[in-house]
């Protein structure tokens, strides 16, 4: 029987831009297409869930407005319960500003509005909700206090607690030991762990730093480079899909969302990196957060045809 997924975290509108490259500061480059789309780490992890197949639920705070609004009524449209999902009267939804360039690189500056009064109250007044889950998957754009919590709740209920410490932040010690699956990515785990990446020697020591605080597995994404995993069994890099990217915008977040659904059904660890790494590769073939995240048949129809691997 499928696994049930809650998805807490961020709802945002995406302002994108695409121009020949990233402004530099004090630059004003002309010439670029604009784009406005669904975006939020949360909630593109949570379509990401859905589109693989997954049974999913979303709890975020938007604003009364029409960004919200349209917000909600998108992650509707793919069949996510947001039954729980939270209106705050006082503060807009939140924008993400974002440039992306001809090679698919991006740079982005978020206004969270709304996103940033999502509270451990709310976490709590949703604990009844959330214990009829059983994998949790959070990020880092609501507030720490409020990650604590749902982390704190999910565990009190026998939930797999899967972290995605993005956009880059810290953790309180006391939570690694609570956690399955923490994804981070190289810049990521240099702010956790104080071990800047720069070969496969400190790729090791980064990910033993956070075994030993108590974290089950460490996934590092490495982009381009696949995934490298390590646990009590394995460490392994999982290649990954050869793609010429055009936008990485939700990269990450598809990543997190698919392998959490591979997870649901039960995937060995490994077949689920692999699931994974071929989802987040084809999201990087078109614009946008959740406009450029593939449905189920795409990624097995991209897994069957292509096997070739950087």
């Amino acid at each position: 029987m499928m696994k049930k997924i809650i998805v807490i975290g961020s709802s945002n509108t995406d302002m994108v831009v695409k121009s020949p490259r990233i402004p530099a500061p004090g630059e004003t480059i002309l010439g670029g297409k604009f784009m406005q789309v669904a975006g939020g780490k949360g909630a593109n992890q949570a379509v990401a869930a859905a589109r693989s197949g997954g049974l999913v639920s979303f709890i975020g705070k938007i604003g009364n407005d029409t960004l919200g609004n349209e917000a909600k009524k998108g992650l509707d449209r793919e069949n996510i319960d947001t039954s729980n999902m939270y209106v705050d009267p006082t503060n807009p939804s939140g924008v993400a500003l974002i440039f992306v360039s001809e090679e698919g690189e991006n740079s982005i500056s978020v206004a969270s509005g709304a996103n940033d009064t999502l509270s451990p109250e709310d976490i709590t007044h949703s604990e009844s909700f959330i214990k009829e889950h059983d994998i949790l998957l959070v990020q880092f754009e609501t507030p720490m206090p409020t990650v604590r919590k749902a982390i704190e709740v999910a565990k009190k209920h026998q939930l797999k607690v899967i972290v995605n410490p993005a956009p880059a932040g810290q953790l309180q010690e006391d939570l690694f030991p609570l956690i399955d699956l923490i994804i981070p990515n190289e810049t990521e785990t240099e702010l956790i762990t104080g071990i800047k990446i720069t070969d496969h020697e400190s790729m090791v020591n980064a990910a033993d730093q956070l075994l030993a605080k108590g974290v089950k597995n460490v996934l590092i994404t490495l982009g381009s480079k696949g995934v490298y995993l390590k646990n009590e069994e394995m460490d392994t890099i999982v290649p990954a899909y050869k793609v010429n990217a055009k936008d990485t915008t939700a990269a990450g977040d598809t990543f997190c969302g698919a392998l959490s659904v591979a997870l649901s059904n039960d995937q060995l660890l490994l077949e689920a990196i692999e699931t994974a790494n071929a989802s987040a590769g084809l999201s990087t073939q078109k614009d946008g957060a959740q406009t450029s995240i593939p449905y189920q048949k795409e990624v097995i129809d991209f897994m069957e045809k292509n096997t070739a691997k950087k």
